[in-house]
């Protein structure tokens, strides 16, 4: 069955009582403002990259370095939002879901000329899960990774609109909110893993 994360989330944004700082893999979606396609494009069903896409994909692989207790598995960009797997070990460096096996990079493009933004259609272990030695767990829930995601990419966004000419954006980069699926065992794993890799070749449907 594929994956589709809206018929998770119509019924509430958070599970009600779940600490969501606590170890585990956690699905999610982050969207645009308004949907702008501000990222690249599909050509030929796959996703090519421009250069705010890139820094968006860069970002993201940066996390574990940047938050130790903090690790990244299967992510894709897509024109107006991303789709990426976020591990959390907790205050237990050892407290990591162990069935994690080794994630699969997606094919980033490479960044083409683009135009401004425009409305678009609805849209082993993972890395970086490790503690450096002699450093403190840092215990974040799922909400200040994402914000922390948010704001680093939007700091740099804003750089490359005064420094590149990028498309400016209204209000904010991203929307206020974001989407969520608690990934719970082997089976939701790889179906999820799944369900973000072939998301490019979804686009047009």
């Amino acid at each position: 069955m594929i994956f589709d994360p809206e018929r998770y989330h119509r019924r509430s944004i958070r599970l009600k009582g779940y600490d969501y700082a606590q170890a585990g893999a956690y699905f999610v979606t982050i969207v645009s403002q308004g949907r702008a396609c501000v990222f690249g494009d599909i050509v030929d069903r796959e996703m090519r990259l421009n250069a705010a896409g890139h820094m968006v994909k860069t970002v993201w692989e940066e996390m574990p370095a940047f938050y130790p207790g903090v690790g990244i598995d299967a992510f894709v960009v897509m024109p107006n939002h991303i789709h990426g797997i976020i591990v959390l070990v907790g205050a237990d460096p050892h407290g990591r879901p162990d069935a994690l096996a080794p994630r699969a990079r997606p094919n980033s493009g490479q960044p083409p000329v683009g135009a401004g933004p425009r409305a678009c259609p609805d849209a082993g272990q993972p890395q970086g899960v490790g503690q450096p030695q002699g450093v403190a767990p840092t215990v974040l829930s799922l909400g200040d990774v994402v914000q922390r995601f948010k704001t680093l990419t939007t700091r740099r966004y804003i750089e490359g609109v005064k420094r590149h000419g990028w498309p400016s954006f209204p209000g904010r980069l991203w929307q206020r909110n974001y989407y969520e699926h608690i990934i719970r065992n082997d089976q939701s794993l790889a179906r999820i893993r799944q369900y973000i890799s072939e998301n490019p070749m979804r686009w047009t449907m």
